[in-house]
């Protein structure tokens, strides 16, 4: 087991196969202009079928009650009329809920293709998804979903008997599909499996065991688990929990995380307490072993980056605890042990990442042995595997794999079909094979077995999408943002596109966390690009795409260059022709979602659509909800001076101005987010629906079981996707079925 990181991005599923829009590229397993060149004919633009604006008034919007609220940020009173729909679990949120869902709900249900594109998508998504194979036992397990199931399902294959057979459904734990599989870890010895669930999309776990020769259940439920994996030792393992909350289990601020162990065949009453600061309550513990389990290795984090690491020599019966890093200044990830040296990625000293190896009774950096130096290119994950060491890199926002021997020296660099994303290369050290997947754009998300000895690699399963890739086209552009940083840009659309300033684009990004958002293939997607629609992805600062230092030109108090970045472009899509203010959409998720906040309240002539999804939109009180609190090195927090005078700025809730015309807005959310709290959403709506001016809608659509985003069953997936594609159509005057055929 890794690190565990809490991103702020929204959760993906057990099956990366079936991501719809976000790509995490800083995969963590043990185990000019740029052109995508291809042979197909170019095609011609069928003529896209204008409709009517569809508001010439104003939406009766449900009457939202105001408080009398107001804060006192050093000398500066700041209202918040809204306050009380902090409350999620009151009958008077609830209710406003679903006024707000029917006035939503009824808008949507008048748009006239909204049938057409739900139909059409789920054609789309009807095909087989399977995940990079791992070897354990000897035993071959997947992902693999059939079209349309809500989950993913965990096959095993057996040289033995021949053929695959179902390992765990998760489709079986709840009748809805709203129950999702959130993790899984294999004990050293292959004989039992822990694996943790989710309900309606919260971070709160349940975990339990199971014998993987059976597949049978055993009697081990661990309850209040959160950013945690298992880490196994023996007969037990190792995890992270907060104590019991004693009511609003989905709201309040989580405080004091612990590291337990489990025996198995015990009751979670009687695991052992391992580590704790009972001094820090806002800090965040994960354990891993290493795979001879010889150490035991303790992360301590304040953030969403950097972090502690001590260690632990289990073979030694009175081993303590020793800190190897105490500051939180950079990230530590130990891949695994080398004898008794850990082979470590790090970031100290080297924006771009290194791997180095490191004597945890000698931890100091003069004494670091660099087995894979720092390079122009981010060394964004390492595994290592099969007696190799597997490199991954990202080289302008698209996958690098470079293969060293144990002591780093290169031997091998993979080829890929095109520029895409790379994942997986999971295994042990005397394992033989490997497996990845490869995507992209317009690539549907293929498996490759890796011969490791034979440095061979090759297609191992590809799925059958009605996608034509030759009809598409993709470059990655470098644009110049407010401060003349060049910032690259992804856009993908069908040859022979006019570039008339007529197209319908979605602009899509997030800037921040480290993450880097790289090219994967979605049927999403490919339903807004055979309409003839464009999709950009810009790769923001505050990302992971060009290390540490791009990361920290988008954090606090630099975060302005985030919004200036994704504002240069929207205007460099209208100025080169693509799209005009009234054919572009802007979109973001969760940290995204507090971009695409910003972005409309700084510029609401940018764009005629904007989906602020699961945002981060109430700058000043995220800290006190749920994790929040993790966010404060990359936003600053309102407590400090200087840092709320920075979030006051650019807040999205606080910069609603009273008569200004906003684009037409969908907010989305869910009621099981426990990573945003709803609340970001229903206060952002509410100043929204009072102060917007002019007669674009104003809505927002409150999922039902639902969480962050994290194992969202395929029904609703479809559902909220048919939904927004509808709301940007319309709002854009265009009926996608008005084609030419």
């Amino acid at each position: 087991m890794k690190k565990t990181t809490l991103f702020l991005l929204a959760g993906a599923t057990m099956l990366n196969a079936c991501k719809s829009t976000e790509t995490k590229s800083k995969i963590e397993t043990k185990n000019g202009e740029v052109k995508v060149k291809s042979n197909g004919p170019l095609l011609s633009e069928a003529p896209t079928k204008e409709i009517a604006a569809p508001l010439t008034q104003r939406l009766d919007y449900p009457e939202t009650k105001k408080v009398d609220q107001a804060d006192d940020y050093f000398g500066t009173k700041v209202s918040d009329p809204y306050r009380w729909l902090e409350d999620q679990y009151s009958e008077e949120t609830a209710q406003w809920v679903n006024a707000q869902n029917k006035v939503t709900f009824g808008y949507l249900e008048k748009i006239p293709f909204r049938n057409n594109i739900k139909e059409r998508l789920t054609k789309l998504w009807n095909y087989q998804k399977l995940s990079a194979p791992f070897i354990k036992g000897g035993n071959l397990f997947y992902f693999k979903n059939d079209g349309l199931q809500n989950q993913a399902v965990l096959y095993k294959n057996s040289p033995v008997k021949g053929e695959p057979e179902v390992f765990l459904d998760p489709n079986k734990l709840s009748a809805d599909g709203t129950t999702s599989l959130s993790g899984f870890a294999f004990s050293k010895n292959n004989k039992y499996m822990a694996y943790g669930t989710s309900g309606g999309g919260s971070d709160w776990n349940t975990w339990y065991v199971m014998d993987v020769a059976t597949k049978k259940q055993l009697s081990d439920k661990l309850e209040w688990i959160k950013f945690s994996g298992a880490a196994w030792q023996g007969d037990g393992f190792y995890y992270s929990r907060y104590d019991a909350p004693k009511d609003k289990a989905l709201s309040n601020k989580n405080e004091y995380h612990k590291i337990y162990f489990h025996k198995i065949g015990t009751p979670q009453s009687a695991d052992k307490l391992i580590y704790e600061d009972k001094n820090k309550p806002l800090l965040n513990f994960s354990a891993q072993t290493t795979e001879d389990e010889r150490f035991l290795l303790i992360y301590g984090s304040e953030g969403t980056s950097g972090g502690t690491l001590a260690y632990k020599d289990l073979k030694d019966p009175k081993g303590k605890i020793n800190w190897l890093v105490t500051t939180y200044e950079s990230e530590y990830n130990v891949i695994d042990n080398v004898g008794d040296k850990l082979l470590v990625h790090t970031n100290k000293n080297a924006p771009n990442y290194k791997l180095v190896l490191l004597d945890p009774k000698k931890p100091q950096e003069a004494n670091w042995k660099t087995i894979v130096p720092e390079s122009q290119n981010v060394l964004s994950s390492v595994t290592m595997v099969g007696g190799k060491i597997i490199a991954t890199y990202l080289k302008d926002a698209a996958s690098q794999v470079l293969v060293f021997d144990v002591n780093g020296k290169k031997q091998n660099e993979l080829e890929f079909p095109t520029i895409g994303t790379v994942a997986g290369f999971a295994g042990d050290k005397d394992t033989k094979e490997t497996f990845y997947t490869f995507t992209s754009f317009t690539y549907p998300t293929a498996v490759y077995r890796y011969d490791i000895a034979n440095n061979k690699s090759e297609l191992f399963w590809k799925p059958e999408v009605d996608v034509k890739s030759e009809e598409y086209e993709t470059k990655q552009v470098f644009y110049t943002s407010k401060d003349g940083t060049k910032v690259p840009m992804f856009i993908v659309h069908k040859k022979g596109l006019k570039m008339d300033g007529q197209n319908p684009t979605y602009l899509y990004a997030y800037g921040g966390f480290n993450i880097s958002l790289t090219p994967s293939f979605s049927a999403v997607n490919l339903l807004w690009l055979e309409n003839g629609g464009v999709y950009a992805m810009p790769n923001l600062r505050g990302g992971g795409e060009y290390g540490e230092k791009w990361h920290k030109g988008g954090m606090t108090p630099n975060k302005q260059n985030v919004f200036d970045d994704f504002i240069a472009a929207g205007e460099y899509l209208k100025k080169e022709g693509y799209t005009s203010t009234e054919k572009l959409a802007i979109s973001g998720r969760s940290n995204g979602g507090l971009l695409v906040g910003a972005t409309m309240t700084q510029r609401p002539d940018l764009a005629k659509v904007a989906f602020p999804g699961v945002g981060v939109l109430d700058m000043l009180r995220f800290h006190k909800f749920t994790i929040g609190w993790a966010w404060v090195p990359e936003y600053g927090s309102s407590d400090d001076k200087a840092q709320f005078e920075n979030l006051y700025k650019f807040s999205p809730l606080h910069n609603i101005k009273e008569g200004t015309a906003y684009p037409a807005t969908m907010v989305t959310t869910a009621d099981h987010d426990d990573r945003v709290v709803p609340s970001h959403s229903f206060k952002f709506i509410s100043e929204l629906q009072e102060k917007g001016g002019g007669t674009n809608p104003y809505l927002i659509r409150v999922d039902v079981k639902a969480g962050h985003g994290a194992g969202k069953p395929t029904s609703l997936q479809i559902q909220e996707w048919a939904d927004i594609w509808s709301f940007a159509y319309y709002n854009m005057g265009v009926d996608p079925y008005g084609k030419a055929k």
